[in-house]
């Protein structure tokens, strides 16, 4: 049975307890009512909540109304910018406690409008039919330099505003080859990348909060990943980009305190819109979720 931490009820943090606070700690919701929850962000200046933040906290209010079921696909999108200054209410619907599946929709509220979406479904482990895609090539984990590192280097060429956005609390460690600095020298790039990546900080025994924070990480270089074609990235002028929507299916539970291959190709890009597929592996090659997501890509008139 997976079962979820109690919920608590999160206090005002400074810069610094954000730092110390695990992200399981971070994710943690309050009830309000019995199918209502409120979450906080762990970085409270102003700017966007980070997407996989809203759907990790999405998913485990799902969770808190599903008796043992574990989540085997969920399905969502981002309607408006989230708000991290203000908290978040989501606002769970039963949708049905079915023989073999249980579904889920909850929709996460700033300010009484809908910034998101999610339908979740959930079952019973069960034995059948098996097969997988093969992990692909590449550099392993331990030869892959820490992204703090790199970004450290980076920020010292970022203008005020990209630092701001960087100097954030990374609860996700990452390792990668070029992900996040193909755009130094400008120049395209195929629509594929590769990170190692793990949760920094200790999960804990409960296998479903593993799976709640693969899912926070799998909204992380999707776009990036779009991009590399276009010789575009974050900081490019007049270039604008959000996620639209994003799925993602559960193959097998996982332990992501441990090392994790995500590896991303995106096979289209048309009408404004970037599409982007991952296999997220453990390191013994076993593929334990895949994730789709659509992402705006426009360049906007100049100023």
């Amino acid at each position: 049975m997976f079962n979820a931490p109690p919920p608590r009820k999160r206090r005002q943090m400074s810069e610094d307890d954000a730092q110390d606070e695990t992200l399981v700690e971070t994710l943690q919701l309050e009830r309000i009512e019995e199918n209502l929850f409120r979450g906080t962000s762990p970085d409270t200046r102003p700017g966007r909540i980070f997407g996989g933040q809203v759907i990790a906290q999405s998913l485990l209010a799902a969770y808190e109304t599903v008796e043992a079921r574990v989540c085997h696909s969920l399905h969502c999108y981002f309607i408006r910018p989230g708000d991290p200054t203000v908290p978040i209410v989501f606002e769970v619907d039963r949708s049905r406690d079915g023989g073999s599946f249980t579904t889920r929709r909850v929709v996460a509220i700033q300010r009484g409008k809908q910034i998101f979406n999610l339908a979740a479904s959930f079952k019973d482990p069960e034995e059948g039919f098996k097969h997988q895609s093969q992990m692909p090539e590449g550099p392993h984990w331990s030869a892959l330099p820490d992204q703090r590192e790199v970004m450290a280097e980076l920020m010292k060429e970022m203008p005020p505003e990209a630092k701001r956005f960087l100097e954030r609390p990374m609860p996700i460690e990452m390792r990668s080859q070029d992900a996040r600095t193909y755009w130094r020298d400008g120049a395209p790039k195929p629509p594929v990348s590769q990170s190692w990546f793990r949760c920094g900080t200790p999960i804990g025994d409960d296998a479903h909060m593993h799976q709640v924070i693969l899912a926070y990480a799998s909204d992380m270089n999707l776009l990036s990943t779009a991009m590399r074609p276009h010789g575009v990235h974050w900081q490019t002028k007049n270039f604008q980009s959000a996620s639209l929507d994003h799925a993602m299916w559960f193959h097998t539970p996982t332990d992501f305190n441990q090392w994790h291959l995500y590896a991303q190709d995106s096979p289209s890009a048309a009408d404004g819109r970037g599409f982007i597929r991952g296999s997220i592996y453990a390191e013994d090659g076993t593929l334990v979720a895949s994730v789709t997501q659509e992402g705006l890509l426009r360049m906007r008139k100049a100023d």
